[in-house]
């Protein structure tokens, strides 16, 4: 065998940040050592893997190619090591989530799986849905839990549980007694609402494509927090998913707006790249994932963990 794992760590690690200065940061190693790896793996295989652009390396279709078969082979060889090491624990778990999901389902499923599996280091990053897939089809992110569609060639896509936006206004608000709303009255408010690029905003935008009247968005925020704040303080009526406003509902600080014409459902899905090697951990979490929503019809009905 003429390639070591340790070039191949850097071959990755190259692929993903496109820059050797970068990759040798990543890697904890010398500029020179990183760039030395590399330029003896193409030299022993006596082929190409980056097209050079300057200092900015692009892999070119070997180099696409090998990059999925490059990454399983690390993290089966990672597995190998821990069990050679008498660790018979998981390694890593790199999740990503979509607001929605990472603020009220994501945190709670990954404070179980790491009470039942404190070996393991879990990081979790929270971005809009368009951000997480890019950092999945990068192998940035072992799984990924979004709240939008996903039609990237080189991703698997599986459904998880339904979920439900609704329109919601402060209870002030003249909506609030009446409690649903047409659409012709929903386009004489003032929105506040999620930004281009989040599956929130994808699901109502499709929601109210057949209706031609422009709306008056009065601010696009980033969190789904800052939406329900400033709906409390009467900027305007928001539509955010239902789980995320349960506890609002409850309490009575935020009202929601029944709107039988939109169609507001959509679905939370699991992600993951098509060539990714799945470790134990992988499989473990998505099995907790399926088990927590297991007989649930909506997302709002699930029975949160309590995490002690």
């Amino acid at each position: 065998m003429r390639f070591t794992l340790r070039q191949l760590q850097v071959f990755v690690a190259v692929a993903q940040q496109e820059s050797v200065s970068r990759a040798a940061q990543s890697l904890a190693l010398s500029q020179s050592a990183t760039s030395t790896s590399l330029t003896e793996l193409e030299r022993q295989s006596d082929c190409q893997l980056f097209d050079r652009a300057g200092k900015r390396l692009a892999l070119n279709a070997l180099g696409r190619q090998l990059l999925p078969q490059a990454v399983a082979l690390l993290e089966q060889a990672r597995e190998i090591e821990r069990l050679l090491g008498g660790k018979s624990g998981y390694g890593s778990l790199n999740v990503g989530a979509t607001l929605t999901v990472g603020n009220y389902l994501a945190t709670l499923l990954i404070g179980s799986f790491m009470q039942q599996h404190p070996e393991c280091r879990v990081k979790l990053q929270v971005h809009n849905t368009a951000h997480v897939v890019q950092q999945i089809a990068h192998y940035e992110l072992d799984l990924g839990l979004i709240e939008g569609h996903c039609q990237h060639p080189d991703i698997e896509v599986q459904p998880w549980v339904e979920d439900e936006l609704v329109v919601f206004c402060a209870p002030q608000h003249p909506l609030a007694t009446r409690g649903t709303a047409n659409l012709e009255e929903l386009t004489c408010e003032a929105w506040i609402l999620r930004e281009q690029g989040s599956g929130t905003r994808l699901t109502f935008d499709q929601a109210m494509r057949h209706h031609p009247r422009k709306l008056n968005i009065r601010l696009e925020l980033e969190h789904t927090e800052a939406i329900k704040r400033a709906v409390e303080s009467g900027l305007g009526i928001g539509c955010i998913s239902r789980l995320a406003l349960r506890e609002a509902f409850r309490r009575g600080s935020l009202m929601p707006v029944e709107t039988p014409e939109l169609d507001l459902r959509r679905q939370f899905y699991f992600i993951w790249h098509k060539q990714k090697y799945q470790t134990a951990a992988m499989r473990d979490f998505l099995e907790q994932c399926r088990a927590l929503t297991a007989g649930v019809a909506r997302s709002d009905q699930i029975v949160l963990p309590a995490i002690v």
